[in-house]
């Protein structure tokens, strides 16, 4: 998915001097974004105050929204460079094509993880006909220097690993969890759950104290900690723990992200991820020239996006300061 914003903030990731130190219970609230022609989402990062949860840079909340009189999503051709997108569906259906001929729909409970690396484009629509509801995530993760020129790539699971115990249900999209590992590509030491929460349940979720944690509300609302978590929001939960204590006075989904602090200094422009502000002007002219290096998404009918006007100042990564 894209960042269809018109004017995008430069944003500037990485390094670990904006990493708690221990267990922190920071609220990102997230801010409302218009993606496509008619879908509205929550941002949650990057946002003030907070760039990366471990590896994680991009996290967008959507729905549930009725679409079922309209289009649902529409996400015209576009690039990405240096990072993954971790597609994550509550209700609906989406449609991916991209530039390597995929041309897959997905539902409820199935990965869709494209590794954009040395570069990609691709295309996320609802097919026609298409479910009522459109309710889900979508996530990017950004690539170390050694593995951000990798040759893209797509997949597809339909079925994902977990467990149930004690008013907790839990599906790992990315990294492993209380013995279960996805099976979606990882290049960084990191974790993508999610957690449905029975109501009245009353849980202890284990954590990696070397991972810092980002924990977002999908639908319902929980106690975290102590803390409360209302729906699209998200809690930055810092490092240093070994578990999570939950609480949920309704049935509720929450989408838990972590990983090890990502330590190296990143540019975030648009929908591309680079070292230098070079690059990103060299990503956006390589793509308005449709330069061979995104390749074509075959299948689709209209226009692709266009890169949107470069900032007229120099592009720097200077790290995540608070």
């Amino acid at each position: 998915m894209s960042n269809l914003d018109r004017h995008p903030a430069t944003r500037e990731l990485g390094g670990l001097e904006a990493t708690s130190a221990g267990p922190a219970l920071d609220l990102l609230p997230g801010k409302e974004v218009l993606l496509g022609e008619s879908t509205r989402v929550r941002r949650l990062l990057p946002t003030l105050g907070r760039r990366l949860v471990g590896a994680w840079a991009f996290v967008d909340h959507y729905g549930p929204d009725d679409v079922a009189a309209g289009a649902g999503m529409q996400v015209a051709p576009h690039p990405h460079t240096g990072l993954q997108t971790v597609s994550w569906l509550l209700e609906g259906e989406v449609h991916h094509r991209d530039s390597l001929g995929s041309d897959i729909r997905f539902g409820p409970g199935e990965l869709a993880l494209m590794t954009a690396g040395h570069g990609i484009a691709h295309a996320e629509q609802s097919p026609h006909p298409h479910p009522p509801f459109l309710h889900g995530a979508q996530l990017w993760v950004a690539l170390p220097d050694a593995s951000r020129e990798t040759a893209p790539a797509f997949e597809h699971h339909a079925t994902l690993p977990g467990w149930t115990s004690d008013g907790l249900t839990t599906t790992v999209l990315m990294g492993s969890f209380g013995g279960a590992t996805s099976p979606g590509t990882a290049y960084t030491p990191l974790v993508g759950v999610d957690l449905a929460v029975a109501a009245g349940a009353d849980v202890e979720v284990p954590l990696e104290p070397d991972f810092e944690y980002g924990l977002l509300a999908s639908s319902g609302s929980a106690t975290v900690e102590g803390a409360p978590l209302e729906r699209s929001a998200m809690l930055y939960l810092g490092t240093g723990r070994r578990s999570l204590r939950l609480t949920a006075a309704e049935a509720s989904r929450l989408l838990l992200l972590g990983g090890e602090p990502f330590e190296e200094h990143l540019v975030m422009w648009w929908n591309f991820v680079g070292r230098s502000g070079e690059e990103i002007v060299d990503y956006a002219e390589q793509w308005n020239g449709e330069s061979e290096r995104f390749g074509t998404v075959v299948g689709y009918d209209g226009e692709r996006l266009e890169a949107p006007p470069l900032p007229p100042v120099r592009l720097k990564a200077r790290g995540r300061q608070r």
